[in-house]
């Protein structure tokens, strides 16, 4: 199963991925309002109700909260960083449906070893490329 890995970026979508990246480099991270003071509240985004929330408010230095604004271009939402939108696999038949010019495969975790290498094989023939 040595595969070589092909990382082209599809032609058709690299400038709108770009500007994804550039969009994502000035993105914050949004943390859960006051998070930092206490361990048994996770670090994952909870939307502040409280009456008197700061953050609710928009009171300046108290954290940005997640907009529409912040999201991808609608081009390449739920692309991979190569251009291709990822395809879940756990059959070999399934291989026939997919575009290989902008589909790529993702074989499921519950294909065992024979239908995997089967899968491979296919794909391979068909210049199919796998993620996984």
């Amino acid at each position: 199963m040595n595969r070589k890995k092909t990382n082209r970026v599809r032609k058709e979508s690299r400038p709108m991925l770009k500007v994804r990246k550039k969009m994502k480099k000035k993105k914050p991270g949004f943390s859960r309002q006051e998070g930092y003071r206490l361990k048994k509240l996770k670090k994952a985004w909870r939307r502040p109700r409280g009456r008197h929330s700061k953050l609710r408010k928009h009171e300046r230095a108290r954290g940005r909260l997640p907009k529409v604004g912040y999201g991808s271009p609608r081009s390449v939402k739920g692309l991979t960083r190569y251009g291709y939108r990822e395809v879940r696999i756990s059959n070999p038949n399934e291989l026939e449906k997919l575009n290989p010019g902008k589909e790529i495969a993702l074989i499921s975790s519950s294909v065992g070893k024979r239908k995997r290498t089967e899968i491979i094989k296919k794909a391979e023939e068909m210049k199919i490329k796998i993620v996984n």
